[in-house]
């Protein structure tokens, strides 16, 4: 016992010497932010290839808007893309003309706009614990800090912020837009309360005709999350932030301080007139693509195949913020939300944990209710997550009126009974062990889990050579193994702490590999064909892919692809081209190896290229074949 209370006083001298040092503490925030940014999403973000389909569509758009100077409407193999917005085009592109086009400039945007979000994240959680502090009259800087330190990793670390951070699409740049802007209107919103210089500041502000700095940002960034994703950008902050009003009672005090018109002209102004440039230049078949097939039947309807059953985004979030996912329950029943009257009689910044409620429940709600279902799309819920886990763990620590008397506190806690502990952390904790527990089992097993990859034959075998499934099991096992004794010696505040080291060991030794490994074996040989392409292709000769859809040939080629589904439909496709006696008289065909036998050609009605993975890529010469079902001349 009092080797353990040694340790949590050598702590505490240490964040006390942060505390009143600003200096310090400035530098060891950004070094912990740095560190988790870097391990989350700066390392190896370029040094693998980009990942078929979606992530070469975008960059492929980007590289045109780069090459072309045209960065009004996005293309992608020589047509309109109208998918998504301009915005992620246009970082994308910016990234090209400062490092060039690769790799590390389709992923950049996604990476900053996520380390960011995790920075004004860090920011609000330690001033919301401040302001807590300052209520209290205490002075706890090692909650402070501890808390906010875990609340940024929790945001961070976790598989689905990992995964869009590190891909060059637009979920990412929209979620942060999105979850900026949110913590950016409760900051404004709570910071109406105070004394001293905020009741001035309030004052100047209620004769300006601004809102304050925090609504100024929200509303910026309300735009920009419009031109990354349309009216999805606006819609759900508008729910959230109109739901959590309504319960709290503060809707019309709130909009007249927010100027709230302003702030629709502010929005109006910095969103709209690219969707004025881009529809005055393509007409409705901008209107109809982007509003209404992408945004209003993807709402009412399965698009592309994206159905998923009622429970679809239990198991998103159980996985994609995992392993602290088995913390929400208790995390959420601890705000006890529905005491309605208890919230609207407490001070505003007391309601960021209700704030946080409505954030994760509506974004939720949203996306259970429409019928076209991605896991990409509760992405933006996955801060509020953090939130919520990070707050639970706040009331961990003792509440004691100052930290700085160290040898008080050693003493009280040395003669006082255990902190209380809520049952729901307790089961949940077991919880926990259970969860990491199967997860390691399931890691064991991946190969009877996971299906087949057309594009690497012999996908499971390699995969149980790798040793990775061992590895990834061993980490989890290990973690709920520790977690359990955790729990028996009633250390609580040690246990999310095995939980975020557990999970930057499985990047680390498992995930990080496993990329490599995957990009190896699947997207290796696209790139080394599209580079075969650039050499070997002959001026106007066309490139045909035959049964399968790889973006990222267009982006490494550089070259217009026509897609083919089927052996007969190419065969057709080059006896018409043969009779316009185009020049040169061949074309170059990219097959699976699968689709390329179903062609039936003789050797001598092709000249074979190269053979990489699964894939072959052929020259096909115009000429007269003796076999009747090839007479292309």
């Amino acid at each position: 016992m009092r080797m353990k209370l040694s340790v949590k006083h050598t702590v505490d001298q240490w964040f006390n010497k942060i505390a009143k040092n600003p200096a310090l503490g400035v530098t060891v925030s950004i070094l912990w932010l740095m560190a988790i940014g870097w391990i989350a999403f700066g390392w190896n973000l370029g040094n693998i290839g980009l990942i078929d389909e979606t992530e070469p569509l975008f960059a492929e758009a980007s590289r045109q808007m780069f090459v072309t100077g045209d960065w009004i409407t996005p293309f992608f193999n020589g047509e309109t893309r109208f998918d998504k917005p301009a915005l992620i085009y246009w970082c994308q592109a910016i990234a090209y003309a400062i490092i060039g086009v690769n790799e590390w400039a389709v992923r950049l945007p996604s990476a900053i706009a996520a380390f960011a979000l995790v920075c004004l994240a860090f920011y609000t959680i330690y001033w919301y614990l401040g302001k807590q502090d300052e209520l209290e009259q205490v002075s706890r800087p090692t909650r402070r800090y501890l808390i906010s330190f875990i609340a940024a990793a929790l945001m961070a670390l976790n598989p689905e912020t990992i995964i869009w951070a590190r891909t060059g699409v637009s979920d990412m740049l929209l979620t942060a837009c999105m979850a900026s802007a949110l913590l950016c209107f409760f900051v404004g919103y709570a910071g109406k309360e105070g004394t001293g210089e905020e009741f001035s500041q309030t004052r100047r502000e209620a004769t300006s005709l601004f809102p304050n700095k925090w609504y100024l940002a929200f509303y910026v960034l309300i735009a920009g999350a419009i031109l990354t994703k349309g009216p999805v950008g606006i819609v759900l902050p508008g729910i959230i932030v109109g739901a959590f009003l309504l319960y709290v009672g503060k809707v019309r005090e709130v909009l007249r301080e927010m100027h709230l018109f302003v702030g629709i002209l502010l929005i109006i102004v910095l969103s709209v007139p690219w969707y004025a440039l881009v529809i005055w230049r393509n007409g409705w078949n901008y209107i109809n693509s982007f509003f209404g097939y992408h945004n209003l039947e993807r709402f009412t309807e399965v698009v592309n195949g994206h159905s998923a059953p009622w429970y679809f985004y239990f198991l998103v979030v159980l996985l994609g913020f995992a392993p602290y996912s088995v913390y929400l329950p208790a995390s959420i029943v601890r705000l006890k939300f529905w005491q309605r009257s208890h919230w609207r009689s407490v001070e505003r910044f007391q309601q960021f944990g209700l704030f946080a409620w409505f954030w994760f429940a509506s974004i939720f709600s949203f996306f259970c209710i429409a019928v076209t279902k991605l896991p990409s799309y509760v992405l933006p819920l996955m801060p509020a997550a953090a939130i919520l886990v990070a707050l639970l763990w706040s009331d961990l620590f003792p509440n004691i009126e100052n930290e700085n008397d160290t040898e008080k506190v050693l003493e009280n806690l040395s003669s006082s009974p255990r902190l209380p502990v809520p049952a729901s952390l307790v089961w949940s904790g077991w919880v926990n062990v259970v969860f990491l527990s199967f997860l390691a089992t399931a890691l064991f097993n991946i190969t009877h889990i996971l299906g087949t990859d057309p594009a690497i034959s012999n996908f499971h075998e390699l995969i149980q050579k790798s040793g990775l499934p061992i590895i990834a099991g061993a980490i989890w096992l290990v973690c709920a193994v520790l977690v359990a004794g955790l729990l028996l010696s009633r250390r609580w505040n040690y246990v999310i702490s095995i939980n975020l080291i557990g999970f930057v060991a499985f990047i680390i030794f498992v995930l990080t590999p496993a990329s490599f490994f995957i990009d190896r074996e699947r997207q290796l040989p696209l790139r080394e064909l599209s580079a075969i392409v650039l050499e070997a292709k002959q001026p106007d000769e066309e490139l045909i892919m035959l049964g399968f859809k790889k973006p990222s040939v267009v982006f490494y080629s550089h070259i217009h692809v026509n897609y083919l589904g089927f052996p007969q439909e190419a065969i057709d496709h080059i006896k018409k081209q043969a009779a316009k006696g185009l020049k040169p008289a061949s074309v170059l065909l990219l097959a699976e190896q699968k689709k390329f036998l179903q062609m039936d050609l003789q050797p001598d009605d092709y000249k074979n290229l190269s053979t990489k993975g699964a894939y072959n890529l052929v020259r096909v010469p115009f000429k007269k074949k003796k076999n009747e079902k090839m007479d292309i001349s």
